[in-house]
């Protein structure tokens, strides 16, 4: 051993009771000093000398040897060189150098001190010291200029640095120290060190100020957790609202939020939202988001402090995000409290991490992708129990196992032509719960065969050709360009079924995210390849084919951003034909994710499809059964829509994982019912 680091951490202290112990950046001070020698690479051994059994079970748990100081050494007139001394003859070593480290330095570069240490190994010093760079001009008390003279007053430019000594650490050769005793000798040289790592921490403001300045020195790291929550105003927004003609409020929120989330919940991290307000706005992005959330919290400490018991999670690998003074509560009960950039001074005086992404700019996803770095590489497809199909991401949604039910409300042709309806639909779809809404793209004079073009039909517009009624209800491009408006504000992906490839070409023009294949166009080979040359994500329907014609559209399509949907095209849907262990035999053949496309009456269908496994679920939805039109039938209202959705999440939180386990309510039944015999 050639380097030995010894760090002194006394347990008394006159300016801040158990100093060592104090957290900045959530972690002690002493748990700081060793972790800087470790990442020295010039250092071999760290070893913290102390006289307290707290101190010394943090430095253990921080990787350092501990040496137990003696009472007559720990008093506040002992020498740190006395510590240094006593710790080179417990330990019965004989390094070539030793490093005095001082826990009171929050911010210790570990390249500072293998610098300073190969200044003594190479024997350019005998001794060297951390020192601040500073042209400060020095008085007495008495007006006299220590190390200026007051009538000369050069420039800044012209005068060379002097170094003030913060006290960080001091590399010093072994032999010199035992020859002298103290720690400077022979040739003294200086280190320096940035202003922003000089600082000493003698009194409580310096702690504060350490405390403050922690989140943006710190070098950011993985955050390793087991959980996440968050505050939701000033965190997933920019703590703006936005307030419509008819008083609806509308907040902004980040895209990239959503797969950030979605990627969290991949990685086995659970996700809570709180706040403090009762709002619909906080609902409907948890509902998008796929996450739980507790609204019109008076208290937040304590809600979350019972939800965390409830849950069984340790309350040290958990992350809270907070912006504003009701979150300092909820962030001192956990190990990771973490605040947004531009959050209240307090919030990020509390922070143990401070984002660089503002709320509504990005600051939920630079936070889990942090999370998601922690986390262990998952399992080889070879040791899972069952394959994992997808996922496959939609905007900022995944659609896949293990992901949130993709719920997609079907409005195809059930606006009968009207963009008012259409509106009103999307917001039916919005205010359930619905992560997408889908229309139908035609070019009539294509799609519309030449026999059925001049027959006659009876519409609520008059009697009409049936090439005629389909133009009338078929909408363009201003039409999508508002429906495209009203589905972002209303937080809605939005996409269709083209049925011919003008169709395709005039919806890549709209940018949607996503295509879909309707039944009705899987032999349609012309147009999968249309799609195909998207290169976008396409949702296949199955109703009506043959596993053949599913294979040769799978060849034209590919599998990497496919996502295939069992149907069966009967309007509506006798429950003896609906045949929902296809979804299995869909998954195991093609490996891709596969979800329901329903066309019967009611829900049960569409929740045992999900139960089976299906990744997303797509009904058709209308204000009123009985409105004219041929889909409108089979279609869900409001109120059955909105119970779809509810009961989807309800099954997915019942499914669980998988895993045995007895549950923290059965505790108490357990230890009341359960009879024990040997």
């Amino acid at each position: 051993m050639r380097v030995l680091a010894v760090v002194p951490a006394r347990g008394g202290s006159a300016g801040v009771p158990l100093k060592n112990l104090a957290l900045v950046g959530g972690v002690p001070l002493v748990t700081r000093a060793v972790r800087a020698c470790l990442r020295a690479e010039s250092i071999d051994q760290v070893v913290v000398s102390t006289d307290h059994e707290g101190i010394a079970e943090t430095a253990r748990q921080a990787g350092a040897v501990v040496v137990e100081r003696p009472a007559e050494l720990s008093g506040a007139t002992a020498s740190s060189e006395s510590a240094v001394l006593h710790a080179l003859d417990a330990l019965g070593a004989e390094p070539e150098v030793v490093v005095l480290v001082q826990c009171t330095s929050a911010f210790i570069d570990p390249a500072d001190l293998s610098a300073a240490v190969r200044r003594v190994l190479d024997g350019e010093a005998d001794s060297v010291v951390s020192g601040l760079p500073t042209h400060e001009f020095l008085w007495t008390a008495g007006g006299s200029g220590v190390n200026h003279d007051p009538a000369v007053r050069p420039r800044r430019q012209d005068r060379e640095p002097q170094f003030r000594e913060n006290g960080a650490f001091y590399v010093m050769r072994t032999a010199g120290l035992r020859e002298h005793g103290h720690r400077f000798f022979g040739t003294v040289a200086v280190q320096p060190v940035p202003a922003r790592h000089a600082i000493e921490v003698d009194d409580p403001e310096d702690l504060e100020l350490v405390r403050a300045l922690a989140p943006f020195i710190d070098q950011p790291e993985p955050i390793d957790v087991d959980c996440v929550i968050t505050d939701f105003d000033g965190v997933h927004t920019d703590d703006r609202a936005y307030v419509d003609s008819d008083g609806r409020e509308m907040v902004l929120v980040s895209r990239s939020d959503g797969m950030g989330v979605s990627l969290l919940k991949r990685s086995g991290v659970k996700v809570l939202v709180m706040s403090t307000e009762q709002n619909p706005v906080v609902a409907a992005r948890a509902r998008k988001l796929g996450v739980p959330v507790l609204q019109g919290l008076a208290d937040k400490r304590t809600v979350l402090r019972d939800w965390l018991s409830i849950e069984g999670l340790d309350p040290a690998r958990v992350a809270y995000v907070g912006n504003d003074v009701n979150d300092l509560g909820p962030m001192a009960e956990v190990g990771w409290p973490i605040a947004t950039p531009d959050a209240h001074p307090r919030v990020r005086a509390a922070a143990r991490v401070v984002l660089t992404r503002p709320g509504g700019s990005g600051a939920v996803r630079e936070l889990c992708d942090r999370v998601v770095a922690a986390r262990p590489e998952p399992p080889t497809a070879e040791a899972r129990v069952r394959p994992h199909f997808g996922p496959v991401a939609i905007g900022d949604v995944l659609v896949g196992d293990g992901e949130p039910v993709y719920v997609i409300g079907e409005i195809g042709i059930n606006h009968n032509g009207d963009l008012d309806l259409a509106r009103r639909l999307i917001d039916v779809a919005a205010d359930a719960g619905c992560q997408a809404v889908k229309f139908q793209k035609r070019t009539p004079a294509i799609c519309v065969p030449e026999e059925q073009k001049g027959q006659i039909r009876q519409t609520p517009w008059g009697e009409m050709t049936y090439l005629e009624y389909k133009e009338r209800t078929e909408f363009g491009r201003d039409e999508y360009a508002q429906i495209a408006k009203h589905c972002d504000e209303r937080g809605l992906h939005w996409f269709a079924s083209p049925w011919d490839v003008p169709s395709v070409e005039f919806l890549e023009e709209m940018d949607v995210l996503v295509h879909k294949v309707a039944s009705a166009g899987v032999a349609d080979h012309e147009l999968l390849r249309a799609l195909a040359a998207t290169g976008k994500p396409v949702i296949l329907s199955t109703g009506m084919s043959t596993l053949a014609e599913i294979d040769a559209a799978v060849e034209i399509l590919g599998t990497e951003k496919l996502i295939m949907m069992h149907a069966t095209s009967t309007y509506p849907l006798p429950p003896e034909e609906a045949n929902l262990r296809t979804i299995t035999t869909l998954k195991e053949r093609y490996g891709v994710p596969v979800g329901y496309s329903g066309h019967e009456r009611g829900l049960q269908i569409s929740l045992a499809a999900v139960t089976l496994g299906a990744v997303c679920v797509e009904r058709h939805i209308t204000l009123d059964r009985t409105m004219w039109g041929s889909d409108h039938a089979a279609s869900l209202e409001p109120a059955g829509l909105e119970h779809l959705v509810r009961d989807i999440r309800i099954i997915e939180q019942a499914l669980g994982d998988g895993v045995k386990r007895v549950f923290p309510g059965e505790e108490a039944p357990k230890a009341r019912l359960r009879r024990v015999t040997v």
